[in-house]
Parts: structure tokens; sequence; C-alpha cells
């Protein structure tokens, strides 16, 4: 199974290709929409690597591809502007999934 990236930004997509993963920029909310619709399709795309900004905006398209597909398998990413997590955002997740503050 291959990965796709799409992003919004192409400093990011020019990374991952020199990785070996293609992928696409997309800025609005219908290209994201049509690019999914289009990755989905593609049986040997097994994981779709999403910049972080898509999450934050479009949570909507994201969450309803998560839902109702079981593959591909998506994962958001850092853009070159780095992360819109919280620095403790590690720990505070093991605080909630372990019931334990570390």
């Amino acid at each position: 199974m291959k990965m796709y990236l799409i992003s919004d930004n192409i400093d990011t997509l020019t990374g991952m290709r020199l990785a070996g993963v293609e992928g696409v920029v997309v800025h609005e909310h219908d290209e994201l929409k049509e690019a999914l619709e289009h990755t989905i399709a593609d049986k040997e795309i097994g994981i779709i690597l999403l910049t972080e900004k898509f999450g934050r905006e479009f949570p909507e398209i994201i969450d309803d591809v998560k839902l109702h597909h079981k593959t591909p398998l998506i994962i958001e990413i850092p853009d070159r502007h780095g992360t819109g997590r919280r620095p403790d955002f590690i720990t505070s997740y093991v605080n909630e999934a372990i019931g334990l503050k570390l």
C-alpha cells in the first residue's frame, strides 16, 4: 500500500516527494473534498497524510471520511509552520487515556 499527501502548501509536498510520497496541494473546501474522494477511490493508497490545517479548518470533511471508511488511514501531520497542538499534547493524551497524572 502507498501513502498519499494532501497538503495546503508546496513546501510540504516537495519534502514528501523527496521521500517518495506523491501528493497534491489544495486550498479550498471543494478541492479538499475532491482530493479525498479521488484518494479513497484508489485502492492502492493505504495512508492519507493531511496537513493539520485541514483538520482545523474543515473537520467535518475529515470526520466524515474517518467515520464512513475503514481504509485508508488518515494521519494529520504538522506543516512547515509547526504543529497546532499544545506543547504537552502527548502527556495530556496519556493522562486522559489511563486516568493517571504523569
